[in-house]
């Protein structure tokens, strides 16, 4: 990766760290789930409401967390909406394959999402990191299934 390239990945992060989006709580949310990170001490809800048909609405997330955690996030807000519970799922499963390096990809019909999240894909060479940047996601994946906290630990 050039240099140029991860400084425009880094300022991605920092901005959405700084300034994240989606960040307060969501009236009528239809499922929520609380996550947290031991490690580190970030800790976070994920609020999500679905329409009748099971098609995400709107996403937000409320807590505290590091610059990665809070950017990882503040991203996943962003490309979840729209999304059917089974392409939310495969995001899910996609983004976690990118930021571990681990697993299989399937990027038809998401390829506009996946380059968006391709910021945090660095995360992969820092093991500790990758809990951070997937906090949301687990915390999301858990308030789809209906459960109401998720630990990376």
């Amino acid at each position: 990766m050039s240099d140029d390239l991860r400084d425009l990945y880094q300022e991605v992060i920092l901005d959405h760290g700084r300034h994240p989006r989606n960040k307060h709580t969501l009236e009528h949310a239809s499922h929520l789930a609380h996550g947290e990170n031991p490690l580190c001490g970030d800790k976070l809800i994920v609020y999500v409401k679905l329409s009748p048909d099971n098609v995400i609405e709107e996403v937000s997330f409320e807590g505290q967390g590091c610059a990665i955690s809070t950017a990882s996030a503040s991203l996943m807000t962003e490309v979840m909406v729209g999304k059917s519970l089974a392409e939310a799922e495969k995001l899910f499963g996609n983004f976690h394959a990118l930021a571990t390096g681990e697993g299989e990809t399937d990027i038809t019909g998401l390829e506009d999402d996946m380059d968006r999240l391709e910021v945090l894909a660095g995360v992969r060479d820092y093991p500790v990191r990758v809990k951070c940047a997937t906090l949301a996601w687990h915390t999301l994946s858990a308030a789809l299934h209906d459960q109401q906290k998720v630990s990376t630990e």
